[in-house]
């Protein structure tokens, strides 16, 4: 009898064991400024706080997809249209919560020859694939002047290489970001920064998990939007810290990410709300209409079920 009351003591341990243990969840992102707090939240014990257990991996945005649909990882950060382009594509998801809105850090340079954005027409243009804001970037801007991808020649290549790219002397203009945009800035020899999201304000960064993980997990789904909100009290109270954390993360000091950083702003769950009651819907239906025109999609998905707003109440 005691042998049997022993195993089961031994069993109700184990269950209380797991019970107890945090949700997993890997999460893939870049080394993009905007996404930093995520990486603070991790390494500043943020998440485990609040009962997960959080991997990070760096995966470029051309395949962050494929990623998600490997179930690799489960969610992932990235630009609100390009989770246009993935439930479009058969890769669903839902955005949970903002990250950012980028204020000039995401933008186009070209050689010091180039006037203006029309001067571009037949040159050549350094991108990210098609499906990525680098791609979309140059598209949105291309169209506000009168024209489209078609008009350029387009060398695909991710946001640093193509920096370092076009410092080097190669391409007639490439699209980049923070905190690859500021090596550009130091570099006025090589081009100049011809347009920022300061004029064409329309890099809004989100948060999202696959609907599997959101229903089998919603504890853990609300917990990630609460760890990252508390992220950004961090930063508000502990700048340098903060700042030193996340700099490393893309082997920064925390002085020179906090310049990148003030190229962005990082949203609070106020913000949050406004953003998904307002320019949410209205930026996601023009973004798809132009997704449509180059060909990135083929069909507008379920525009309604593109979030989920109920983790951020």
């Amino acid at each position: 009898m005691k042998a049997v009351l022993g195993g089961l003591a031994l069993l109700a341990l184990a269950g209380g064991s797991a019970a107890a243990q945090d949700t997993s969840v890997t999460v893939g992102i870049s080394g993009w400024t905007g996404f930093a707090p995520l990486t603070l939240a991790k390494e500043a014990g943020i998440f485990k706080k609040n009962g997960l257990d959080v991997t990070i991996k760096k995966v470029p945005q051309a395949s962050r997809h494929l990623a998600i649909q490997s179930g690799d990882i489960q969610c992932a950060a990235t630009t609100v249209e390009t989770w246009i382009v993935w439930n479009a594509n058969g890769v669903p998801t839902k955005q949970i919560f903002q990250l950012d809105k980028s204020y000039g850090a995401d933008g186009m340079v070209t050689k010091n020859d180039i006037a203006t954005i029309k001067d571009i027409k037949g040159k050549t243009v350094a991108a990210s694939a098609p499906g990525t804001s680098p791609y979309f970037a140059l598209a949105w801007m291309l169209k506000k002047n009168g024209l489209s991808v078609k008009d350029v020649t387009v060398v695909n290549m991710e946001p640093g290489p193509a920096a370092q790219a076009f410092i080097a002397g190669q391409n007639d203009a490439a699209m980049t970001y923070e905190p690859y945009l500021s090596s550009v800035r130091a570099a006025p020899q090589a081009g100049k920064i011809i347009a920022t999201t300061l004029d064409y304000p329309m890099v809004m960064d989100t948060f999202g998990c696959t609907p599997k993980f959101l229903t089998d997990n919603p504890k853990a789904a609300k917990a990630l939007a609460d760890s990252y909100f508390e992220a950004l009290e961090m930063i508000a109270k502990d700048q340098a810290k903060s700042y030193d954390i996340m700099g490393a993360d893309v082997k920064q000091t925390g002085e020179a990410f906090g310049k990148s950083a003030q190229f962005l702003r990082w949203q609070d769950k106020a913000a949050n709300k406004t953003f998904f009651d307002n320019e949410f819907k209205t930026f996601s239906a023009e973004a798809a209409d132009l997704l449509l025109e180059i060909g990135v999609i083929k069909q507008k998905p379920d525009m309604n079920a593109l979030a989920d707003t109920s983790f951020i109440q």
